[in-house]
């Protein structure tokens, strides 16, 4: 007797056994319809295995699907993944298995010529529009355009019968990149880097390096040469992009088809299912040869990876917080050890467990250290706000105002950037000192003047902005504290009324396509004053910016978080490295109330090294990574009385471990987040220790009430 172990898209802790009926075939990787209670569900075959017999009545296979089967490799890094991140395997195979969840294109309804009818009258109209059509088959629509005609003309040949409707399945067809069509012309340390990844590409196996170049020293033709290389010895070959924002795919798509005269495929939430579904299809093919995408994209089950980029590889947004928790860069360097693929993390700020990772020689190091061109770094200087603050109720300083003045008189462009979306973070009662907070979560709620409403960021909740203050009841008395993008801009606008000027936010470009129309204007030179959150701070190039300048170094630095001062001194840098990219040399101004703090400092130097050296000594003493472990648990429930005796289960079932710590339980951060209250414990492990087994040693001693739900975050980034 055989039994298949199925993966099947549930929060279960391991896959499901069925029986194999006789006269079929299965193998590791095919899709298969099994019974699960009353319904039918898509699985995975993990394993087929011989059994001599069982005390136990299994179902049975019902289908093999005629899906084609995912890859071994593919199962492999879901398998491992699962186990990483201690998620349920099914639940990632879900992952792997998401294209095929929106159903296939509708045909497209074309026109082709009846030979047999004549049409009953002739025009010069109609005489046209059989011209055009010959013998094709086209839309009407398209036919209409041709031939110069009224859609009025083409129905009635249809009415007549002259021409025939028919069905035209939508199978897209992926070019195949050339990848001789537009070789860059690379610099010596371009070059040296391409060079070095066409070596390892050429030799094969598994080979991870950290390409390491200051912002606009051209990572991308870098690492487009090594893609170059890749598919010259290779024409198989399988390269993936992964970018951390859906706003920068549409740029880099762009310079991708430019240098291998054929677009590549594109994944991520924006892109339409039936659009998925031909990419997944496609890929699991062989058909697609490069796809550029988000982190959802290295979940694609590639036949023959060969390469793998992550982009800006530092960025906190490749982290997936919500439903399966996982951080994309580390998932794609497994996913390259288990492929036997070249792995290249780009970023001009690299995180500190990267760099610890290449200085230790585990990951190779390629630097780029100066700008591609003419161009040249942005000088870089503090604006003590001390000695310079702005006038009552506004944010921006004389300094940077004047430097603002100057910009706009050249014809050449600033960019403001404060992350912080709306108008203000805080609205307050004067009367009786209430703070907006939104219902059921602990976070307060921020206004946004273009919507008239006060917004929720984390749960999404708004309501209209009050005309009294519902604490105390007090008429006209809640006020607007602090600035956000919006703020700005108003200010921006009254100091210069002659100036052009946008928003960048997630507000104001929520989707791809309205973040490439203003990315578009700009680089246009039809926006004078860009005011941005980090939407605009990093991936773009903006040739006439010379002036950045940040309303609020210090917003990052506050807090507990153990990457705080890591996360500002990267995105600092970027916001600055928009500047000067071009021939046109570039200038930023940091507005700073602390501008002796040491993360300030480094960048006011330009002393990258400094400052991660100082931070490193500082992890490595507090044994935090990247040179010790952590793990987040956090329990959640409506009640605070079941989420306290939960806390205290797992707090009473710790099991012994040396070089291990266990804080907590406590309150988070947010200990109440869409009515439920919320407790966290946090595990810190030295580098060598086990955490994933220790974690499944102690949460199997464990049965938790359903009232309360465990999230398990191994190496976790947020920490509210």
């Amino acid at each position: 007797m055989k039994v298949a172990s199925v993966l099947i898209p549930l929060p279960v802790a391991e896959a499901f056994d069925y029986a194999v009926p006789e006269g079929m075939a299965l193998a590791r990787g095919d899709q298969v319809a099994v019974p699960l209670g009353p319904r039918a569900m898509r699985g995975l075959v993990a394993e087929v295995r011989d059994t001599t017999g069982s005390n136990r009545q299994l179902k049975a296979v019902q289908a093999r699907l005629d899906d084609p089967p995912l890859p071994g490799s593919t199962l492999d890094f879901l398998e491992w993944a699962a186990r990483w991140t201690l998620s349920p395997p099914g639940e990632m195979a879900a992952l792997a298995l998401k294209g095929l969840r929106a159903p296939p294109p509708r045909p497209v309804v074309a026109l082709t010529r009846d030979p047999a009818r004549a049409p009953v009258r002739i025009t010069a109209a109609r005489t046209a529009a059989l011209a055009a059509l010959g013998a094709e088959a086209l839309t009407a629509a398209e036919l209409a355009r041709r031939a110069g005609v009224s859609a009025g003309v083409i129905k009635g040949l249809v009415d007549e019968g002259v021409l025939v409707r028919v069905e035209i399945a939508t199978g897209t067809v992926f070019d195949t990149p050339d990848p001789d069509h537009a070789p860059a012309a690379l610099n010596p340390d371009q070059k040296a880097a391409a060079e070095a990844l066409g070596r390892a590409l050429r030799g094969g196996g598994f080979q991870p390096f950290l390409l390491d170049g200051v912002t606009g020293s051209g990572k991308t033709e870098a690492y487009l040469e090594s893609a170059a290389e890749a598919l010259r010895a290779d024409p198989t070959a399988q390269i993936l992009i992964l970018l951390p924002e859906i706003a920068l795919t549409q740029a880099l798509i762009a310079r991708v088809t430019a240098r291998f005269g054929a677009a590549p495929a594109e994944w991520h939430s924006g892109v339409s299912g039936p659009r998925r579904r031909q990419v997944w299809e496609a890929v699991i093919a062989g058909r697609v040869r490069i796809v550029v995408g988000a982190r959802s994209a290295l979940f694609l089950p590639f036949r023959n990876l060969r390469l793998l980029v992550v982009d800006e590889e530092h960025d906190g947004s490749f982290k997936q917080e919500e439903g399966l928790i996982y951080h994309a860069r580390d998932l794609a360097v497994a996913r390259a050890r288990i492929e036997g693929a070249t792995v290249v993390l780009a970023s001009a700020t690299p995180s500190l467990e990267t760099l610890v990772n290449a200085r230790s020689g585990r990951y190779g190091r390629l630097r780029l250290e100066a700008r591609h061109g003419a161009a040249v770094l942005p000088s870089l200087a503090l604006l003590d706000l001390r000695a310079d603050p702005p006038e009552r109720e506004t944010w921006l300083s004389p300094p940077l105002r004047a430097a603002m003045a100057e910009t706009l008189a050249w014809g050449e462009q600033t960019l403001l950037f404060l992350n912080r979306r709306g108008y203000a973070p805080v609205v307050l009662c004067r009367a009786c000192g209430h703070r907006m907070t939104a219902p059921d979560t602990d976070s307060w709620l921020v206004e946004h003047r273009y919507t008239g409403r006060l917004v929720c960021h984390l749960t999404g909740f708004s309501m209209a902005r009050p005309a009294r203050c519902p604490a105390c009841g007090a008429a006209d008395s809640l006020t607007s504290v602090g600035p956000g993008v919006e703020r700005v801009e108003e200010e921006v606008r009254s100091l210069f009324p002659e100036a052009r000027v946008a928003v960048f936010s997630s507000d104001t470009a929520p989707d791809a396509a309205a973040a490439r129309a203003l990315i578009q204007r700009m680089q246009a030179g039809e926006i004078d004053v860009m005011v941005a959150t980090q939407a605009a701070a990093k991936g773009h190039n903006f040739p006439n910016l010379t002036l950045v300048g940040v309303v609020d170094a210090d917003l990052g630095l506050r807090g507990g978080d153990l990457r705080a001062a890591e996360r500002t001194f990267q995105l600092l840098m970027q916001a600055t490295g928009r500047a000067g990219r071009a021939d046109r040399p570039g200038r930023a101004l940091l507005q700073t109330w602390t501008p002796e703090h040491p993360v300030l400092m480094a960048l006011a130097a330009g002393d990258r090294e400094a400052f991660h050296e100082a931070e490193l000594a500082e992890r490595e003493a507090a044994g935090l990574p990247p040179f010790g472990r952590l793990a987040a648990l956090i329990l959640s429930g409506e009640k605070a009385e079941a989420v306290e005796r939960a806390a205290g289960l797992l707090a009473g079932s710790i099991p012994n471990a040396e070089r291990l710590e266990v804080y907590g339980p406590a309150d988070a951060p947010l200990a109440l987040v869409r009515g439920r209250r919320r407790k966290r414990l946090l595990v810190r492990a030295d580098r060598d220790v086990d955490l994933q087994g220790f974690l499944r040693a102690w949460l199997v001693r464990v049965k938790l009430p359903s009232s309360v739900r465990l999230t398990v975050d191994v190496d976790p980034y947020s920490f509210l």
